[in-house]
């Protein structure tokens, strides 16, 4: 590997934020494994999908259950990764 491309690859995780892990309460699901969450400390519901561990193990998310939420940092939809 040519020492400009790592250089490259470097710069771009330098460059990268890391999401956030946030607590949050589902508050209604929505079609095709989306809900609407409502964070910690936040008025405003973000929306949110199952992570694709819990689709392949099929864990069920209902209505009022509190999750753990990977957050995109360029304020798109979360991950949900954990059903506490």
């Amino acid at each position: 590997m040519h020492i400009f491309g790592t250089m490259c690859s470097l710069s771009k995780m330098v460059n990268q934020q890391e999401p956030q892990e946030i607590k949050g309460i589902v508050e209604e699901a929505l079609p095709n494994a989306l809900f609407r969450v409502t964070l910690e400390g936040q008025d405003e519901p973000i929306i949110a999908y199952l992570s694709g561990k819990m689709r392949k193990f099929r864990i069920k998310v209902l209505v009022g259950d509190k999750v753990n939420i990977l957050t995109d940092p360029y304020g798109g939809k979360g991950r949900i990764i954990k059903r506490l």
